[in-house]
C-alpha cells in the first residue's frame, strides 16, 4: 500500500494537485483542487492507486465495483480488474444518478462503490442509493482522495488512498472572492 507521502508525490508528479481559486462540484470554493484525471491518464500510476483500494477490500468478497461518471469510471475499472470482478458506472439522466447502457445490479450482490475525490460525498451517496434501490448490498466505499477532512460518513467501511484536509468555503463566505485577486475556476466534470 502507498503511504501518504508517496501518494502526495504521485499526485504532484502528475499535475493532479492544483493551487488557485476553484469552484467545486458541491458549490463550495477552495484554494486547492485535486484533478484526478491528470493522474488517471497514466495507467501505471492508476494501477498503484487502485491497488491501494483493492487491497483494502480484498477480504470483503466484492462481486461488483461501481463508480459514478466521470471521475469514478477509470477507478472502478482498475479496482475491479485487480479484484477480478466486473465494473460498471452510474451516470446522470435528467439530473438523476442512474444505471444506463444495460448495466444492472443483482439483488444481494456485494458492491464496492468507488470515486476519485470526495468533498461532501454527494455523488457517492447517490451511487449508494442506486445500488440499494437495485437490491445490492454496499459493502464499502473506496476513494482516491478524501478531501472532507474525515467528515463524510457513508455508514459503511470507507477507505481512501489519501486523506487531505483541503479548506473549502461556502461561496458567500469565500475569502478568495472577498480579496478579488483570483478569478474562480470550475475545473470539474459537471456544472453546479
Amino acid at each position: 500500500m502507498l503511504n501518504k507521502q508517496e501518494a502526495i508525490e504521485l499526485f504532484k508528479r502528475s499535475g493532479a494537485l492544483l493551487e488557485g481559486h476553484f469552484l467545486l462540484t458541491s458549490g463550495r470554493h477552495s484554494n486547492q483542487y485535486m484533478q484526478c484525471a491528470q493522474v488517471l491518464q497514466y495507467p501505471d500510476e492508476t494501477e498503484k492507486l487502485a491497488r491501494h483500494l483493492a487491497e483494502a477490500f480484498q477480504e470483503d468478497q466484492v462481486e461488483l465495483v461501481v463508480g459514478p461518471a466521470m471521475g469514478g469510471i477509470i477507478v472502478a475499472y482498475e479496482v475491479a480488474r485487480q479484484l477480478k470482478t466486473p465494473a460498471i458506472f452510474t451516470e446522470r439522466q435528467d439530473k438523476e444518478m442512474c444505471l444506463r447502457r444495460g448495466f444492472s445490479i443483482q439483488p444481494g450482490q456485494r458492491v464496492l462503490v468507488v470515486e476519485d475525490v470526495v468533498t461532501t460525498g454527494g455523488s457517492v451517496e447517490e451511487v449508494i442509493q442506486v445500488v440499494q434501490e437495485a437490491g445490492g448490498e454496499v459493502i464499502g466505499v473506496g476513494v482516491l482522495v478524501d478531501r472532507s477532512g474525515g467528515q463524510v460518513d457513508f455508514g459503511t467501511k470507507t477507505r481512501s488512498v489519501l486523506d487531505m484536509d483541503i479548506q473549502s468555503w461556502e461561496a458567500d463566505k469565500c475569502p478568495l472572492c472577498s480579496e478579488g485577486k483570483l478569478p474562480v475556476i470550475k475545473p470539474g466534470s459537471r456544472s453546479v
